[in-house]
């Protein structure tokens, strides 16, 4: 079969077609679950290439667009960008000039050197003038550490608003540092819409270049020590469930009484005035941009300049919250590296954003318009996934220099150890669905990973981070090839640690797992240990009607399973007693995690406390509570549990 896919052609299409959708990188076919080759359909390749601002509608259309193709790829001209590994050379059609992002400058003959310096600089040559990207080989070796897997919502402290907040960081880093721990990975910390209702999911932010300021600790904030008692007044409840729209309501005004307006001189960052003047006016029209006034949606308009004028202290305000954000979390990374943790924290970065977020508003122009990221049909998804999420253009992003893409990266990577990228096959192709269109109607576009994967290793190799890939599932060998040549490490699940073409066969060995990974029992979108192990996560699919197939046979492969993780652990001498409790195999498999090759160890507490239910069920929406379930104890009590100091020895003697 591999050999038959190395020279597959989409028959449906004529060969103009397909050689036009290849030069732009729009794939016109490709390989589904079952490893089989599936055609994209022709609306899909036109419709996608239209958006990338190529004409296919016709045959003629066709061929004037491949003869524009051919007179671009002239080789005496270069692209916007070029992306040149240290170590690495490239030809040039002719001598040029190298300035520095230092300033100064350097003459080359026909050709780049290997050894330039790393950095951003401009390529002066052949009448052009790009953006010349000089990325290391490969980022340093990770330490050897395990962690925290933390949803930071879910945790709460007595000084805390009815949500984890940065001061639970700050005290779990310190706390998780003294005790041995090397690092701590966070659920994503973008900003979502400032406005209610407040999304729940981390991973559908407004922008992923700002902070969530419900994340701000109220009683850190300058000014509350002379206000205490009226802002306690303020102060939510912690329930059943997180209710960000109360959290964000409390504090928002408790943020507004604090917030020193006359004394207050708004940034001359225009990026961050630029998000603000979104919150701003989103508070006045709405979170959607695309439903404002025509006027309003495009952030160069002079209306827009106007109504920011108008809005100046709503600007203001947006502003200091995110001075305020920057400033506890940098807090927090301070008593992770205090506490001689060799990461500290890593951030996690979603794979998209919200179209009709501040970062859809404010990127466009890099932006594919109205495209979502999504995912073909697979065995559990036979309509394909619609994300909502919206998407690069790959165009765009190299005639503009990659600068938006640059400054996210540094933007989180400014307050961090480490980075974990979700979805990291993203940086190489990305499922695009059309406006209008199903999800299984869509194509890949292909980015160049040369450029994602290397400016990611160039801004993470100058904040000394970390990187970690989301590469879980059905994955390209050339993303796991391009992770590990760069030393960025991939991620190791222990459910999926099994072979894939004998799934049903159990478990691998754990002297089998990839070193250069990051290994955990579960995710957030999978069952929690105690919710495996109990079939909880059974019982929740079925009483959603989830489930695929007959209850009986989604119970008997739990059943499967269990027993063959069972005699996993106990072939490894992991797990001794003939009728181990929940607890026990929680607990053998936090040692057998601990055990394999693996650089970077996680636990969560939600494993370690015995919680049944799991922060995500992929699929639902409100059916089931994602993202809102806190931690069934508090951060103080977490600490002094024994089950969690029992977990803790145990990782540190590995």
């Amino acid at each position: 079969m591999e050999g038959a896919l190395e020279t597959y052609v989409n028959r449906d299409l004529e060969p103009g077609l397909v050689e036009l959708a290849e030069a732009h990188g729009v794939a016109t076919w490709y390989e589904n679950w079952r490893r089989q080759p599936t055609n994209v359909s022709r609306a899909a390749v036109t419709g996608t290439l239209r958006l990338l601002g190529v004409d296919a509608s016709t045959p003629d259309a066709v061929a004037a667009a491949l003869a524009s193709v051919r007179a671009a790829h002239d080789p005496g001209r270069l692209p916007g960008t070029v992306v040149l590994r240290e170590s690495a050379t490239r030809e040039l059609p002719s001598p040029g000039t190298i300035t520095f992002e230092d300033g100064t400058s350097r003459e080359v003959g026909t050709g780049l050197p290997a050894g330039l310096p790393l950095g951003w600089h401009t390529l002066a040559c052949a009448g052009q003038e790009v953006t010349l990207v000089v990325v290391p080989d490969a980022l340093p070796e990770a330490p050897r550490a395990w962690g925290w897997m933390l949803q930071l919502y879910a945790v709460h402290s007595a000084d805390s608003w009815g949500m984890g907040d940065f001061g639970d960081l700050r005290t779990l880093a310190a706390w998780s540092g003294a005790s041995g721990a090397g690092l701590t990975l966070l659920n994503p910390l973008h900003a979502p819409v400032p406005v209610h209702p407040v999304p729940s999911s981390p991973y559908s932010p407004s922008s992923r270049r700002f902070w969530n300021p419900l994340y701000l600790r109220i009683s850190d904030v300058p000014g509350y020590d002379g206000r205490k008692a009226e802002i306690d007044a303020l102060r939510p409840a912690l329930g059943e469930l997180i209710d960000y729209d109360e959290v964000w309501r409390a504090k928002r005004a408790a943020l507004e009484l604090l917030f020193p307006l006359a004394g207050y001189t708004i940034s001359e960052d225009q990026d961050l005035r630029g998000y603000a003047t979104y919150c701003a006016i989103a508070e006045v029209h709405g979170a959607n941009w695309r439903e404002w006034p025509a006027e309003l949606r495009h952030p160069a308009n002079d209306a827009v300049a106007t109504l920011a004028a108008e809005l100046h202290d709503r600007v203001a305000f947006h502003c200091w919250l995110q001075e305020l954000c920057a400033s506890q979390l940098a807090a927090a990374n301070r008593a992770a590296a205090d506490a001689g943790m060799p990461v500290g924290i890593v951030h996690d970065l979603a794979v998209g954003i919200d179209p009709g977020g501040a970062d859809g508003w404010m990127l466009q122009d890099v932006l594919a318009a109205g495209v979502h990221a999504g995912a073909p049909p697979d065995a559990f998804n036979q309509l394909g996934q619609d994300w909502g999420l919206a998407a690069w253009r790959p165009d765009q992003l190299v005639a503009t220099g990659y600068r938006a893409y640059r400054d996210m990266l540094r933007g989180i990577l400014r307050h961090a150890g480490g980075l974990r990228v979700d979805h990291v096959a993203g940086l190489w192709r990305l499922w695009w669905v059309l406006p209008g269109a199903g999800a299984a109607d869509g194509t890949y576009v292909t980015y160049d990973p040369e450029a994602m994967a290397g400016i990611l290793a160039l801004e993470a190799h100058r904040a000394g981070a970390v990187v970690i890939g989301e590469d879980l599932g059905t994955v390209l060998p050339i993303v796991t090839r391009g992770l590990q040549r760069r030393n960025m490490l991939g991620s190791a699940v222990m459910w999926f640690a099994r072979d894939p073409d004998a799934w049903a066969d159990g478990f691998i060995p754990l002297a089998g797992w990839q070193p250069n990974a990051l290994a955990s029992i579960s995710t957030h979108d999978l069952p929690t240990a105690a919710g495996f192990l109990t079939e909880e996560h059974i019982r929740v699919r079925a009483e959603l009607k989830q489930l695929a197939g007959p209850v009986s046979e989604a119970e008997q492969e739990a059943r499967r399973d269990r027993a063959q993780l069972i005699a996993l652990l106990r072939a490894d001498g992991f797990l001794t007693a003939p009728e181990p409790s929940v607890e026990e195999i929680i607990a053998a498999m936090h040692e057998a995690l601990a055990a394999t090759p693996c650089r970077l160890v996680v636990a969560s507490p939600y494993d370690v406390l015995g919680e049944l239910r799991q922060p995500n069920l992929p699929g639902t929406v409100d059916q089931y509570p994602n993202w809102r379930i806190p931690l069934p104890v508090t951060l103080e009590e977490f600490r002094a549990d024994p089950r969690v100091e029992s977990i803790v020895k145990t990782l540190n003697t590995h």
